[in-house]
């Protein structure tokens, strides 16, 4: 039986290889050809042989619960996987696919298939690398396969890929896979008794061809997923840009554009074409290219191919003859082509012109009987009824239905991150009032397929929306980050669907011990719960349990605050007014209002606690209606390192309080800072500034003039003067000029009332 098998290994998305397979099915006319690929796809292989545009890919899913894992296996025109595919059907052989499904543990951690194997045992290729004097292995590959003779390629493929298994252990995965292929073919081998060719990635080539002649010939069942799991796939429509290595792009082979022009044309050919569109991408661009620079190019890379013994010219060879023709600057990092990985930031603008061109702007298509999930139906009918399908600008009106259904539909897609939708005004937070939003809409290529890999997330844009928050809950652990979610909920018009997601935010409010984190997210909930009509969220149970959750947690954390005194933590007041707030408008969902009001006056006389939430407590407890003495509580914190910090406290939470008084507390303030020492002053100064600035400026005009008045009458307008120079600068200033006189005094340096 063995005597039939041919088992070919390749380079995944290598134009040699694929005509090497072509050339195989035409001599060898197989019975059955053998591919590596997803064999849960074996049913629907009917899919592939619609008239498709490459690139495609077959994209593989798994959820369990919210966690959704992704695969995709891409193929071009130069993939030797389609070359089997298309040209064993055409052959007449029986075509199928024979690797572990995408969901397999085998496939943990990989999102492309056809990744290549050389990438995780590299001492064999690192080797060859340092023989040949070629940078990396995408290098040595073109060196030794894409523009070398063709004769004896299948020999030096087998000789290249002897040598990377031969030293290197495979790991568990591998093994697993090798061995379910090894299945497969020695049941295609019982099966039938033609010629047999497998079609794999060349690490697996050598212990396919030791295993075929292992174990017995029963046809392989296809695994079962793991309980809880479910699986699906769909073709896609693929790009250049998704298949590029310098995109990040797990296979090896860079520059897709280059190869299809050395697969359409020849390596000659695909050389000249390509400098010409680099050249034309440069100019259009701005990026001066003469006719003496390609003259220079042209020689450069034809005497750099002659140099490292190529009869024709491969694509480092261009690249870096059109590099030191076009860049005279000295480079700051290595050319992106002589490593791997991803363009990085400060890349010469010239390579990441060049880099572009060879990567190509190809777009797949699929065949419009290609079956696809529901979410696309469903986007692409909601898009039209509601006509956003269009191109331009959208400005939608938040307080119409018809613009508010838009809307929803519009922030579902932003959600699942669809090309070509980016708003750019609108409502940032639940207490934002702003009822107009601003769009813009442009159709792109790349929506398809965003559209179908997300089919998983759910069958209509809302529910894949859902999906998307509560996996995105599942993951955060950050309560402004859930807030912000509970928000994006409200936008989607899932306010009422999120259980999920209100489950998380009250655990995270139940183990957060930072009030200044548990205020905001309160303050974006209260506003949701309480007025938000315009999203359908005022009075929803869900954010009602987080009003609770939020409310019960900022008081115990307030009581059990001790600290001394600091800078009035801004994040922490916000907590105390959110709480105020809370009490207020939400009566059923918070602690009774006098509970509050007492637990804040203990706080408020707490020695132990910071300056600012003692003046936040007490301000808390007045605005609740407790009988509350500001005046004075504020003589019991006098001395200036307090102060001001309980002054921002107080007014952070209880401003109206504080102006409704005709005197009161401002008054006291201004005796308290009128006794304060010059030194004192300077130190309390900075403090007063912010606790002031919790007012607005005409508010802090009235101040000034009760002040004024208070003081026998003037201009109210000096206090609040805006100088040209910061208050503090000039207090300080002050206080130097003081130390520099007392010391000139004590030297005895003054004479005459001068020094």
């Amino acid at each position: 039986m063995i005597e039939r098998l041919l088992v070919q290994g390749v380079r995944h998305h290598s134009p040699a290889c694929a005509r090497l397979v072509a050339a195989r099915i035409a001599e060898l006319r197989p019975a059955t050809v053998l591919i590596e690929g997803p064999a849960d796809f074996n049913p629907r292989l009917g899919e592939l042989a619609l008239e498709h545009e490459l690139p495609v890919a077959i994209y593989s899913y798994a959820s369990t619960d919210l966690a959704v894992r992704r695969t995709w296996a891409p193929m071009c025109d130069y993939s030797p996987e389609w070359v089997a595919l298309t040209q064993g059907r055409r052959a007449g052989a029986e075509v199928r696919f024979i690797d572990l499904p995408a969901w397999h543990q085998s496939f943990d951690g990989v999102e492309n298939r056809y990744s290549d194997a050389e990438r995780r045992y590299t001492d064999a290729t690192d080797r060859l690398c340092r023989a040949f004097a070629v940078d990396n292995v995408d290098a040595l590959w073109d060196h030794l396969v894409e523009v070398a003779e063709p004769e004896g390629l299948a020999e030096r493929l087998d000789h290249y890929f002897d040598l990377v298994r031969g030293e290197a252990e495979a790991d568990g995965h591998d093994v697993a896979r090798e061995a379910y292929m090894a299945q497969w073919i020695r049941a295609a081998l019982a099966e039938t008794e033609g010629p047999v060719l497998v079609v794999c990635g060349g690490f697996h080539a050598p212990a396919l061809r030791r295993l075929a002649e292992e174990g017995d010939a029963a046809p392989p069942a296809l695994p079962e997923p793991p309980e809880g799991t479910e699986t699906g796939g769909y073709l896609v429509p693929y790009s250049f840009k998704r298949l590029d290595a310098f995109a990040g792009y797990q296979s090896g082979m860079p520059s897709p554009e280059y190869y299809q022009r050395l697969w359409e044309a020849g390596p000659e050919e695909a050389a000249a074409t390509l400098v010409q569109r680099i050249t034309l991408r440069l100019r259009d661009r701005g990026l001066h290219v003469s006719t003496s620079d390609l003259i220079g190019a042209r020689s450069l890379t034809e005497g750099l191919a002659r140099l490292r013994g190529h009869g024709r010219p491969g694509r480092t060879d261009l690249l870096d003859g059109l590099a030191s023709a076009l860049i005279s600057d000295d480079l700051e990092q290595p050319l992106p082509w002589t490593r791997r990985g991803t363009l990085t930031a400060g890349t010469h603008p010239v390579v990441v012109e060049m880099t572009a061109a060879l990567t190509g702007e190809r777009v797949g298509r699929l065949h419009p009987d290609t079956p696809r999930p529901p979410l696309v139906d469903d986007a692409d009918a909601e898009m039209a009824r509601l006509g956003l399908d269009g191109e331009g600008v959208l400005r939608l009106d938040l307080a119409k239905p018809k613009d508010l259904e838009r809307s929803r539909v519009l922030h579902c897609m932003r959600l699942l991150r669809l090309p070509g939708v980016r708003r750019d005004t609108g409502p940032t937070a639940g207490a934002d009032v702003t009822a107009e939003e601003q769009w813009a809409l442009k159709p792109s290529a790349d929506r398809l397929p965003v559209l179908i890999e997300s089919g998983a997330l759910g069958a209509t844009l809302g529910d894949a929306a859902q999906t998307v928050i509560e996996q995105r809950a599942d993951a955060e652990g950050a309560l402004d980050a859930l807030a912000a979610l509970l928000f994006d909920a409200a936008l989607c018009g899932r306010a009422h669907l999120t259980d999920r997601l209100g489950a998380s935010v009250e655990s995270a409010v139940d183990d957060s011990g930072d009030l200044g984190e548990v205020g905001p997210a309160l303050a974006t909930v209260l506003a949701l719960w309480r007025h938000d009509h315009l999203f359908g969220t005022a009075g929803s149970d869900l954010y009602a349990a987080v009003v609770t959750a939020c409310a019960n947690r900022i008081l115990w954390l307030a009581e059990g605050l001790r600290a001394g005194p600091g800078p009035a933590d801004i994040g922490r007041l916000r907590a105390m007014r959110a709480l105020r707030d809370a009490v207020r408008h939400a009566p059923g969902l918070t602690p009774p209002a006098d509970a509050v009001a007492g637990a804040a006056q203990r706080i408020a006389i707490d020695g132990l606690a910071p300056p600012d939430l003692r003046g936040a407590a007490l301000g808390l407890a007045w605005a609740l209606g407790a009988p509350a003495n500001a005046a004075e509580a504020a003589a019991g914190v006098a001395d200036p390192v307090r102060l001001g910090d309980w002054l921002a406290g107080l007014f952070a939470v209880a401003r109206e309080e504080v102006l409704a008084e005709e005197q009161g507390v401002v008054s006291a303030v201004d005796e308290l800072v009128g006794d304060l020492t010059d030194d004192d002053f300077l130190v309390a100064l900075p403090a007063l500034r912010q606790a002031f600035a919790m007012f607005p400026p005409r508010e802090r005009g009235l101040i000034a003039e009760r002040l004024v008045a208070a003081r026998g009458g003037g201009d109210a307008r000096d206090l609040t003067r805006r100088l040209p120079v910061d208050p503090v600068v000039m207090a300080g200033a002050m206080a130097l000029e003081a130390r520099v006189e007392a010391a000139l005094a004590r030297e005895d340096l003054i004479f005459g009332g001068e020094s």
